[in-house]
């Protein structure tokens, strides 16, 4: 599927931890497949994966570690910190239709 411009290979209950979308905790969210494998059969064609929904139940919000960013230059005295924390999105696949 894909989630946020990466792609996750997911199974029904999968739970996948994917960047921040607009969702109600609790509600319901349709993703996009990339690639249907089912048995021996695998489809990649884009006409057929139109046709392709994965549905997942949002479990909650979260943000990501902190990540920190340094910039120094030598002999100039200048110097920069700054934090990141990226906005995450914890969901559960319930079904690939």
């Amino acid at each position: 599927m894909r989630a946020g411009g990466r792609q996750e290979k997911v199974e029904v209950g999968t739970i996948v931890t994917m960047d921040r979308i607009k969702a109600v905790k609790g509600g319901t969210v349709e993703l996009a497949a990339v690639l249907l494998v089912d048995g021996d059969k695998i489809t990649s064609d884009a006409k057929s994966l139109e046709k392709v929904t994965v549905t997942a139940e949002v479990l909650e919000d979260l943000r990501g570690p902190k990540i920190v960013i340094q910039h120094y230059k030598n002999k100039t005295g200048y110097k920069k910190r700054q934090g990141h924390r990226q906005e995450l999105t914890r969901v559960k696949v319930t079904g690939i239709k």
